[in-house]
């Protein structure tokens, strides 16, 4: 969706950390952590929203494309005719004939749009479903103040008027050889949300070419599994208690863990003179496609080829990282002088929230895309501030 990637991706601060390599969401249950034997951990990070319901017509619509939704005994040229759309290439853009008898609640993908859902039509509101946007500058603040030492506790969702707005779901196009059952594997949902959101039968049947809306988290979650909580005894190092008798050694500085430089964010070799002229160096080379406008961009869009590792801009440390409400990453750095870097539309991210990152340490990498990019911020306090002089 393309709202404006600075509100799309970074009304992300709602959310709880998560580290490199995982990919589930947040345990919301901590009861299997704490040893009691039962753990519903699995069934919290599963549950998911209901599908939207449909106009009329049967049309549920988003920004990026539109489905049909089936009556009880319908067949595709019988759906066709009621949405307004050619029944042939609707038969061809779904691999099924125009007389199949379709199930009740099977969703057919539309290869062009028809007219949006309105009251006319039986919809609550005009309009395709659009993502709820957030105000970056009140998460910001969240997220930093539940990055200080606390006991791990979910964070709040956000409140979303579902029949107006919601996350667009994953539409999934049927390969040969897959399953419901490794669709929803692939996914990390369950078959019985699959097969609820698609209807599909008892025997959860699917068909080559046949297009799947992935169901979405009842709350935003992120694309990467939340850290787990800190284990007693592990982690940072316990400090020495003072002594009356005996005085504390002398501290001895540990030497920072060098990281190896890659040819992908080897920033030195382009940007010397930048990096060391400014207080941050580039988080990533590549050409500046969008520029900071205080109050519509809030930092700088910096197109990098998808898989681009993503350098810290500045020593620091890990202060959130979260997601958006399309399931997008972000993370949040905090810097000495009251300074924030922000790094949105990343993943594989290799950190954790409380992680101390020297400049240029991989933070995550650049996330795929039509057009990849990296979405880059510098803020004073919780006021966005244009990046490019801390980077000159």
């Amino acid at each position: 969706m393309k709202k404006g990637y600075a509100i799309k991706l970074l009304a992300a601060t709602t959310a709880m950390a998560l580290i490199a390599g995982c990919d589930r969401p947040l345990d919301f249950d901590l009861r299997g952590k704490l040893g009691s034997g039962a753990d519903t951990s699995s069934a919290a990070r599963d549950a998911t929203a209901s599908r939207p319901s449909p106009d009329d017509r049967g049309i549920i619509s988003y920004p990026n494309y539109q489905v049909a939704v089936a009556k009880r005994g319908d067949t595709l040229s019988a759906l066709a005719t009621r949405i307004g759309a050619d029944a042939n290439e609707l038969a061809r853009y779904n691999g099924i004939q125009t007389g199949d008898s379709l199930r009740a609640g099977e969703v057919i993908a539309l290869p062009n749009r028809v007219a949006e859902p309105s009251p006319a039509t039986g919809a609550i509101t005009s309009g395709p479903i659009q993502p709820a946007s957030v105000d970056i500058t009140e998460l910001a603040e969240g997220a930093i103040d539940r990055a200080q030492p606390a006991a791990v506790t979910p964070a709040a969702a956000p409140q979303t008027d579902r029949t107006q707005s919601m996350v667009e779901p994953v539409r999934h196009k049927v390969s040969r050889g897959e399953s419901a059952y490794t669709i929803s594997r692939l996914y990390n949902v369950s078959v019985r949300s699959l097969a609820d959101w698609n209807g599909l039968g008892s025997d959860f049947a699917i068909r080559e070419g046949q297009f799947l809306l992935i169901p979405t988290n009842l709350a935003p979650m992120p694309e990467t599994q939340a850290a787990e909580a800190t284990k007693p005894g592990a982690g940072s190092p316990t400090p020495v208690p003072p002594s009356a008798a005996t005085p504390l050694p002398e501290a001895v500085p540990t030497p920072a863990v060098a990281v190896p430089s890659a040819p992908t964010h080897d920033l030195g070799k382009t940007q010397t003179q930048t990096a060391s002229a400014g207080k941050f160096s580039y988080p990533v080379r590549g050409k500046i496609i969008r520029e900071y406008a205080k109050g519509k961009n809030e930092g700088i869009d910096i197109s990098a080829p998808a898989g681009t590792p993503i350098g810290a801009a500045g020593a620091g440390t890990v202060a959130a990282i979260t997601s958006d409400a399309d399931q997008v990453p972000i993370i949040v750095v905090k810097h000495p002088d009251n300074l924030l870097t922000v790094y949105a539309n990343v993943g594989n991210i290799t950190v954790k929230k409380g992680d101390s990152v020297n400049r240029g340490q991989k933070l995550a990498t650049v996330r795929a895309g039509d057009a990849p990019f990296l979405h880059f911020e510098v803020r004073k306090g919780f006021e966005s501030v244009d990046p490019l002089p801390y980077l000159q």
